[in-house]
C-alpha cells in the first residue's frame, strides 16, 4: 500500500531542490517522465523524444534544467551525448518516489 502524501507533507521533504524542480515548475510532470526513462537506462535526446513522443525542443530545455541541478550527468558516445541518473539522484530516489508520486495525483 503506498503512502498518500498530503500538500503540507510533501513540503516536508529534504531535498528542497529536487522538491523545486518537480513540483515548483510547471513542467514538473514532463520532468519525471523523463527521469523515470533515465532512471532505467541511459538515453539520448533523440531517443527521449521519440519514446516519451515529445518534441525534441522540449527534451532539450528539460534535460538542460535537470542536467543543471545535477541529477543526471552525460556521456558522449561516438558523436551524442547520454544521459544518465547522477549519484545526486540516487541519493535522492525515496523522496524522488514521494514527490512522483504526489505530482501523478495532482
Amino acid at each position: 500500500m503506498k503512502y498518500k502524501m498530503s500538500k503540507k507533507e510533501i513540503w516536508q521533504i529534504n531535498d528542497k531542490e529536487l522538491l523545486n524542480l518537480i513540483v515548483g515548475r510547471d513542467g514538473g510532470k514532463t520532468t519525471i517522465r523523463i527521469i523515470d526513462k533515465i532512471l532505467t537506462e541511459p538515453y539520448n535526446k533523440n531517443q527521449l523524444a521519440k519514446t516519451l513522443k515529445l518534441d525534441y525542443n522540449t527534451i532539450t530545455h528539460h534535460i538542460n534544467i535537470i542536467y543543471k541541478h545535477e541529477y543526471i550527468l552525460k556521456s558522449k558516445f561516438e558523436k551524442t551525448y547520454f544521459f544518465y541518473p547522477s549519484d545526486k539522484l540516487i541519493k535522492s530516489l525515496d523522496e524522488y518516489y514521494l514527490i512522483r508520486d504526489y505530482l501523478k495525483k495532482q
